[in-house]
């Protein structure tokens, strides 16, 4: 799952950034809002993190931009203020959530979830294909005889092509997506991980298969005798 995080204050966004990817968050963060809003239009964001008072433009006025653009990205306002009034107005322009600074980092990961739970539980907790069936709450993907835990990239990288089963997804897209456009991680790592999601497969006698496409990406298929 793939987080933005808009926090100014260095030291707290690297201890944020070290405790979500710690909990198999994929994360970029930001320093200010008018970034955060650039981040956010680009797409590929399973939920935000904005702190209100961030320099070049504020919390706030990035959430009403946010929402006004019709994006229903799930969003946690992160600010020092504990005023009803500062909270009623973020809720009030389309926040998810609220945490006042100081707060426990267990809190923030439970509003994670919930918050991020929300947007999908009215799709399906369970993707299938075939005769392969992955569970988004556990990272559990099953076959009818067996059942192999995936690791958090392994999962991102396999929900993908399960909710886009025949379409190709580029490595630049695995790579946005999961590891976020500052990595430093090099392309062939989405080749790396498909390795270890094809070799799960096969012990799982998975009667589907990710082709490579020669110069496109992959792609999720039915294997046929």
């Amino acid at each position: 799952m793939r987080l933005l995080l808009a926090e100014d204050e260095k030291e707290l966004s690297h201890a944020l950034v070290t405790v979500l990817l710690h909990n198999n968050y994929s994360v970029d963060a930001v320093y200010n809002g008018q970034d955060a809003l650039d981040y956010i239009n680009m797409g590929n964001y399973d939920g935000a993190i904005l702190d209100i008072m961030i320099p070049k433009m504020d919390g706030i006025t990035v959430l009403k931009k946010v929402r006004a653009s019709g994006n229903q990205i799930p969003i946690l306002m992160l600010t020092a203020k504990a005023e009803i009034d500062d909270r009623v107005l973020g809720l009030d322009c389309g926040a998810d959530d609220y945490l006042t600074k100081p707060f426990s980092m267990k809190e923030l990961l439970a509003r994670l979830r919930a918050m991020t739970r929300r947007q999908t539980t009215a799709a399906d907790t369970t993707l299938s294909y075939g005769n392969i069936t992955l569970d988004r709450g556990t990272y559990m993907l099953s076959s009818k005889t067996e059942s192999l835990r995936l690791a958090s990239k392994e999962f991102q990288m396999l929900e993908m092509l399960l909710a886009n089963p025949g379409q190709v997804i580029s490595t630049e897209q695995f790579m946005d997506k999961i590891w976020g456009y500052d990595s430093d991680a090099e392309q062939n790592i989405v080749w790396v991980y498909i390795s270890y999601l094809r070799k799960k497969l096969t012990a799982l006698q998975a009667n589907i298969g990710i082709k490579a496409v020669r110069g496109l990406g992959y792609t999720l298929e039915e294997l046929h005798d």
